[in-house]
C-alpha cells in the first residue's frame, strides 16, 4: 500500500529535488538515520553480536554523546533553522550554506568511527556544528531584535561546552568530566523543550480541537525556572535535600501546566498526543530525579525517561508536523505514523517502567526498548524520506 497521502497523489508532478531547500528537510532525514544507525550499534555491542571498534574512549560514552549531539542535535538543529524564518520573516541557510552545516554535522558523526584519526581533529570537528548553527540563527534573531528567541543562540553555546566536556574525556584530555557533560547536555535540551513546548503544544491543541487552553502567567515563569534549578542541583548535588526538593516542585509545576493544556478530543488527533505525552515524560523524569536524589531509584531511570521518553517522543511528533506543515502537506500524517507514535513511548516504558518494576528484567528492557526505538524511527523514515526530498506541493519556496 502506497504511503502518500490522497493530497499527494492527486497533486501534479514536482520535478527535481528539494534537500536543501529549509534546514528542517536534511536534519530531519540526518536525525532519523541517526536514530537508526545509533541505536542498532548500541544494540548489537550490548548483546556481543558486533565488537565495538578498539577506540580510546568506552562505547557508554559514544552512545550517550551521539544520542544527544548526533541525534538530539540534528533534530533542533533542523527545528530552529526552519522556525526562525517563520519567527523573524528573514531567511535562513538554505542551499550551500545549508549542506555545509549539514556537512560539518555528519563530520561530527563520522569522526568518532574513524580510527587513527588525531584526538584533536576529532574535537574540532565535533564542535564546530552548534557554534556555527548558533551563528546561523543568530543573525535573524538579533536583526529582527527578538528579545525572547535571544535565549536559543546562547542554549546552542552551552550545549558545546557540554559536548566539550564530553569529548575531552572521551579523547583523554581529562578524567572525569563526561558525566557533567551529559547532564548538562540533558537539562539544556529539557529547557529548551519546556521552552518550545510551551508554546507549541498549547496552539497546535486550540488550532485542531477549538476551544483555549488554560495558562497561568505564574506557571509559564516558573516552568523553565523550574529546569534550571535542578540542573544546578544536579551538577552540583545530585544527592541533596535541595536536589530531591527543586525536582519535586518541577514535577508539580510542569504537571499543572500539562494539566491546563488538556482537551479530551486532543486524544483522537496522533499528532497532538504524541506532544503532550513527550511532556508527561518530562514530568516523569523531573518526578525521577527527585526520587534519585534521595536514593531511591538508579539515576539512569530519570535520565531516559528525559531522553528515550521526552526527547524521542517530542523530536519524532514534530518532525512528523512540521515535515508536512512545511512541505505544503495537510496535517494529517499517514495512519501507520500512529503506530511509530505508541512504538517510541512503548520503547520509554521498556527502558524505565520495565526496570523500576522488575530490575531483573533489565536486560530484556534494554533489548525490547531498542527494538521498539527501531520501529519508530523507522516508520518515520520510510514515510518522511521522499516528503523531505521533494519539492513542496504547493510550489512555495521551502
Amino acid at each position: 500500500m502506497s504511503l502518500l497521502t490522497i493530497e499527494e497523489r492527486r497533486a501534479p508532478a514536482r520535478k527535481g529535488w528539494a534537500p536543501f531547500a529549509l534546514g528542517f528537510r536534511p536534519f530531519f532525514l540526518g536525525a532519523g538515520a541517526a536514530a537508526l544507525v545509533l541505536m542498532a550499534l548500541w544494540l548489537l555491542w550490548l548483546r556481543g553480536t558486533l565488537a565495538p571498534p578498539a577506540w580510546r574512549y568506552a562505547p557508554v560514552l559514544w552512545h550517550a554523546h551521539e544520542m544527544l549531539f548526533g541525534f538530539g542535535a540534528a533534530v533542533i538543529a533542523g527545528f530552529l533553522l526552519t522556525a526562525a524564518r517563520n519567527w523573524t520573516g528573514l531567511p535562513t541557510p538554505q542551499g550551500t550554506p545549508l549542506a555545509l552545516l549539514f556537512g560539518l554535522w555528519f563530520l561530527g558523526r563520522i569522526a568518532f568511527l574513524l580510527p587513527g584519526l588525531p584526538a584533536a581533529l576529532v574535537l574540532a570537528l565535533d564542535l564546530a556544528f552548534l557554534p556555527a548553527v548558533a551563528v546561523a540563527l543568530a543573525r535573524p534573531i538579533v536583526r529582527t531584535k527578538q528579545a525572547r528567541n535571544y535565549a536559543f543562540p546562547l542554549i546552542l553555546g552551552a550545549l558545546t561546552v557540554a559536548a566539550a566536556l564530553m569529548d575531552l574525556q572521551m579523547l583523554g584530555y581529562t578524567q572525569a568530566t563526561a558525566a557533567a557533560g551529559v547532564a548538562l547536555a540533558v537539562y539544556l535540551i529539557v529547557l529548551m523543550m519546556v521552552m518550545m513546548g510551551g508554546r507549541v503544544i498549547p496552539f497546535f491543541t486550540d488550532a485542531r480541537v477549538g476551544g483555549q487552553t488554560r495558562r497561568w502567567q505564574v506557571v509559564e515563569w516558573l516552568a523553565p525556572a523550574s529546569v534550571a534549578a535542578v540542573a544546578g542541583g544536579v551538577l552540583l548535588a545530585p544527592h541533596s535535600l535541595y536536589t530531591t526538593l527543586a525536582a519535586t516542585a518541577a514535577a508539580g509545576i510542569n504537571l499543572l501546566r500539562l494539566a491546563g493544556w488538556q482537551r479530551r478530543a486532543l486524544w483522537q488527533v496522533p499528532l497532538l498526543w504524541v506532544l503532550h505525552l513527550g511532556y508527561a515524560w518530562i514530568v516523569l523524569g523531573f518526578a525521577l530525579t527527585a526520587l534519585a536524589a534521595a536514593g531511591r531509584v538508579p539515576v539512569s531511570l530519570a535520565l531516559h525517561a528525559y531522553t528515550v521518553g521526552a526527547i524521542g517522543g517530542l523530536t519524532l511528533g514534530m518532525m512528523a508536523r512540521v515535515s508536512l506543515g512545511h512541505s505544503g502537506r495537510p496535517l494529517v500524517p499517514a495512519p501507520v505514523m500512529t503506530a511509530a507514535f505508541v512504538a517510541v513511548n512503548a520503547a520509554a516504558l521498556l527502558r524505565v517502567i520495565l526496570p523500576l518494576l522488575w530490575p531483573a528484567a533489565y536486560g530484556a528492557a534494554l533489548l525490547l526498548g531498542g527494538l521498539a526505538w527501531l520501529f519508530a524511527f523507522a516508520v518515520f523514515l520510510a514515510v518522511y524520506f521522499p516528503i523531505l526530498l521533494r519539492p513542496r506541493l504547493d510550489g512555495k519556496p521551502g
